[in-house]
């Protein structure tokens, strides 16, 4: 267990903190100090660059770094110690200086100094980006006055700092995830204001699955580009591959291989179904390659040629594959492509330099308006209806992808779960979590980390297992078979219990109780609630009360119903409550429904997220006060 007081920070770098700021670093700080003992060492902190976006730095450059804010001299860096670092580079970000320049690839890169390092951004990334959000939102009222943008200029970043396009974009990645009754939208926002918007919109992105560890508001205000692109990236990636999925899509079914089995297709992330579509077509052209990567296999447009075509052979036709120039066949690929209705976010040197993002963007687009697959025959419906994909557990499916996104967002390197039931039957997945969350309980000699056949499955699946009794979990029913199989039940029950594990230790080792307590301590209503199951909060009045303790100024009464009953009503007041926490800077991953339909085990984590804001709101407003106080009593003394 580790001492609060470990958590302590100079009181006068706490008046220059917003709350939210130090809400985020001590997040941060608790998720790489892995052994929990209050300090990181050399390669714990070259994690935090990393994540960060300087990918350059190495270990002798985060020696340097403690050497520089290492206070006491015990060769690592303290939680306060790691503040003023943060702090001190977050100032040094507002300086930094742009150079360009061409790298062997040719793309065209800027060069980031000034912050102790250097990172790299793509002016072709930045470009493409601008290009599909001004396409994406062109249509919005609310983003009428900060497009188009510029796609030439770095514009983007500065359109960025009120947080409404940002909020706007991950709606249009996951319609419904933001309430945008909270958007605040005037054309001349306070920094308050601002701030509200993007706190809202960096803890939403973490319930659809984005990484943002060590990343906060003062990423987009101080204009961190890196980083912005960083973000963007992962959003944009959602917009564009949301759809390409067998409920959206059930002549994807054509594209599973001899022998396989739907729940294997199933388990492919976007990307992968996209080769295998990009193959598909390949193939029935009587190409003789595949296509493995968006890359290198992809710079002669060769294969785009023949996509095109195979798609739309009247407008598409294949002239490209007479010009020897690489540049000028991107660009008949990309005229090619407008012939059939594809924006295209790219240009032909993208293209011929093998940008894999942009390429995969490129091929999600021209998915998107021309798939190409045929209707399902009799044999592929009976299979489609068997596999029962419409008609999903409506509860398990709200649990997998909370789960899912809590995963997705924990920044564990070389993660991303595409689907929590078949990603977790080799082990590997649950292994790399548990760790994560505690180390030292797994024993890696007995682990396969890229396991071929079913029985290395099963030893890593009965290693993961043997872990979570040793955290200790109460997991007595389930076996490593249990995960390989899949049992979904029992999978749900042991992610479950691994999600409650890391809320209540991030709060300090805190148990189910203390979080039940202190509702009951912020909430004034009769009688107390004696569990996260009691009806009175299915309609979040309860819940809107209790922000309004953590933040009165936060909460519109106008836009809470108190009287109407109506099923609209009370959805309406839970969507809000969502959004409200997270614009104060909760965590949250549950849905409107976990709270009207009264479901304890999100419930749970939804109040743990706002016990730790208010826990560290306090904390740092005792300092601030501290602070004050010991102003006041030595000005008094000077007279």
């Amino acid at each position: 267990m580790v001492d609060s007081n470990l958590y302590q920070v100079d009181k006068k770098i706490a008046l220059e903190m917003d709350i939210s700021v130090l809400n985020e670093y001590e997040r941060v700080f608790k998720s790489i100090d892995k052994d929990k003992d209050g300090h990181v060492d050399s390669n714990e902190l070259l994690e935090v660059f990393h994540s960060l976006g300087y990918r350059e730095m190495k270990n002798e450059d985060a020696l340097n770094v403690i050497k520089e804010f290492d206070i006491n001299n015990n060769q690592k860096i303290e939680y306060q110690e790691f503040v003023i670092m943060m702090n001190k580079f977050t100032k040094l970000g507002m300086k930094e200086k742009f150079t360009s320049y061409v790298n062997k690839k040719g793309d065209t890169l800027f060069k980031v100094e000034g912050s102790g390092s250097y990172s790299t951004f793509s002016e072709e990334e930045r470009t493409a980006y601008t290009k599909l959000i001004n396409s994406v939102l062109c249509n919005d009222p609310d983003c009428k006055n900060l497009l188009p943008i510029n796609p030439e200029s770095n514009d983007l970043f500065p359109s960025l700092k009120n947080g409404v396009i940002l909020c706007k974009l991950i709606n249009a990645a996951v319609p419904g995830t933001i309430d945008e009754r909270v958007i605040n939208r005037k054309e001349n926002m306070n920094i308050f204001l601002a701030t509200e918007n993007l706190r809202l919109a960096i803890n939403a992105s973490k319930a659809i699955g984005v990484k943002v560890i060590g990343i906060d508001h003062t990423t987009i205000q101080d204009q961190r580009f890196p980083l912005i692109l960083g973000i963007l990236w992962q959003i944009i990636k959602i917009v564009l591959l949301a759809s390409i999925n067998i409920k959206k899509y059930p002549q994807l079914i054509k594209l599973l291989n001899p022998g396989e089995e739907l729940k294997e297709l199933l388990s492919l992330p976007p990307e992968d179904i996209l080769k295998r579509w990009f193959n598909y077509h390949l193939t029935k052209a009587g190409h003789p390659n595949k296509l493995t990567n968006f890359s290198s296999d992809i710079k002669n447009s060769e294969k785009y040629t023949i996509l095109l075509n195979q798609l739309d052979s009247k407008q598409c036709d294949k002239s490209a594959l007479d010009e020897s120039d690489e540049v000028k066949r991107g660009a008949k690929v990309l005229a090619n492509a407008k012939k059939i209705g594809v924006e295209s976010y790219i240009t032909a040197l993208d293209i011929k330099n093998g940008n894999d993002r942009l390429n995969l963007l490129f091929t999600a687009e021209i998915f998107n308006h021309l798939h190409g697959l045929e209707d399902l025959n009799k044999e592929e419906e009976e299979a489609y209806e068997k596999a029962k994909l419409l008609d999903d557990d409506v509860e398990g499916t709200r649990e997998e992808r909370a789960f899912r996104m809590w995963i997705n967002s924990m920044g564990i390197d070389d993660v991303y779960v595409n689907n929590l039931y078949e990603d977790v039957r080799s082990g590997v997945l649950l292994l790399k979590v548990i760790d994560k969350i505690k180390p030292g309980v797994i024993n890696w000699k007995k682990v396969d980390l890229a396991p071929k056949n079913p029985f290395a499955k099963l030893v890593n699946c009965n290693e993961a297992i043997d872990a979570c009794k040793k955290i200790p979990l109460s997991i007595v029913s389930t076996s490593g078979s249990d995960v390989n199989e899949p049992n979904k039940k029992l999978i749900l029950g042991v992610v479950w219990q691994l999600m409650r594990e890391n809320t209540l230790m991030i709060l300090g080792n805190k148990k189910e109780n203390d979080i039940l307590d202190w509702f009951n301590l912020m909430v004034p209503s009769e009688p107390k609630f004696s569990s996260f199951s009691d009806k009175r909060i299915s309609d979040s009045l309860v819940l809107i009360d209790l922000l309004a303790q953590i933040e009165p100024r936060a909460i519109d009464w106008d836009l809470v119903s108190k009287d109407d009953k109506s099923n609209e009503a009370i959805e309406k007041n839970a969507k809000y409550t969502i959004s409200l926490a997270r614009k104060l800077g909760a965590t949250v991953f549950l849905v409107w429904e976990d709270i009207t339909e009264i479901k304890p085990k999100m419930l749970l984590t939804f109040c743990a997220g706002l016990y730790e804001v208010h826990h560290l709101n306090t904390k740092l407003k005792n300092a601030k006060k501290e602070v004050s106080d010991d102003m006041k009593t030595n000005v008094g003394l000077d007279s």
